[in-house]
């Protein structure tokens, strides 16, 4: 056989693209998926990722303490906690990217196995941006831990939510939906949804049969009425206010501040009332207090139901 002639060092390596050259780099460097490729590669095991980020922050004081530069140590120590941090703002980006391309791709979708692919591809690489999101929020609450524990300081982001989602088990979510279904049931209590009718009237006005007329005619145009009155203990207030006990009738009851305001209190309480708008007015004959109310309601363009003139229908 003729001698072969002498091939320069590098002909003699694998070629890019060859399955040499494939072995050879998952020999050297294990395996790197392409970025449009799905990584099957396993996640960080929690309890190596909790020692390593412990080892982190108990090197970095050991460094720094008793040092010209320890009153750096929590700027650095926070710097160390905002980069898991920012990393999982920067995946949640690309995240949101992904759920956009799977949507276009579910309205390119024709059938053919071409687009079934890019779609199926497009799923594996959002559900490793969730793993990996979430991977991230746990080095970042590890590192919170540490930052709290050496700096004696919760750790808070500077901007934007710090959000864990993968504590957000059912039993959070099912404990903070009852909290907030009982804080807005409060709030209905107090602040009760409806059409707010203003009633006043004198402490010495007690026809209660003009009263009952007027308000069972005002229910009837307005069925989820909210009776707001002055509180007062006698008169066409307090028998108004009967009335809507007895049909079970929201009332808010608007008390002068007499501690406060001194004279004035019964105006300041008319300003009070006005100032939530009140669907109408209804005033029954009384003081100067029933004649500022009326003025200043018809001021505002709220409707005014007089009934100061006894012989007025």
């Amino acid at each position: 056989m003729a001698n072969q002639p002498d091939l320069p060092d590098d002909a003699q390596e694998p070629q890019p693209g060859s399955t040499a050259y494939l072995l050879q780099e998952m020999q050297l460097y294990g395996y790197r998926p392409y970025d449009d490729e799905p990584d099957h590669r396993p996640l960080p095991d929690d309890r190596m990722a909790s020692g390593a980020i412990v080892d982190m922050f108990d090197g970095l004081v050991a460094c720094l303490i008793d040092t010209r530069i320890e009153p750096d140590m929590e700027d650095v120590l926070w710097g160390i906690v905002n980069v898991f941090q920012r990393a999982g703002e920067r995946i949640e980006r690309e995240l949101d990217d992904n759920e956009q391309a799977q949507k276009r791709l579910q309205r390119e979708q024709d059938g053919s196995e071409v687009k079934s692919v890019e779609l199926e591809r497009k799923v594996a690489e959002g559900i490793t941006m969730i793993e990996r999101r979430d991977t991230m929020e746990f080095f970042r609450d590890v590192g919170a831990d540490q930052f709290r524990i050496h700096v004696r300081k919760p750790w808070l982001p500077r901007s934007g939510p710090m959000v864990n989602r993968k504590a957000l088990t059912s039993a959070v979510l099912d404990s903070r939906k009852h909290i907030d279904k009982r804080a807005y049931q409060d709030a209905r209590v107090l602040n009760p949804d409806g059409k707010r009718i203003a009633v006043s009237a004198g402490p010495s006005f007690n026809d209660h049969r003009l009263i009952y007329d007027v308000l069972n005619k005002t229910l009837a145009q307005f069925p989820d009425m909210i009776l707001v009155h002055g509180g007062t203990k006698t008169g066409g207030e307090h028998i108004s206010a009967c009335w809507a006990r007895d049909r079970n009738i929201p009332q808010d009851p608007r008390l002068p501040d007499w501690d406060k305001h001194g004279r004035a209190a019964p105006f300041k309480r008319n300003d009070a009332v006005l100032e939530d708008m009140p669907k109408g007015v209804i005033v029954f004959p009384g003081t100067g207090i029933q004649d500022n109310l009326a003025d200043k309601a018809r001021k505002m363009g709220i409707k005014v139901w007089d009934f100061r003139d006894r012989d007025q229908p």
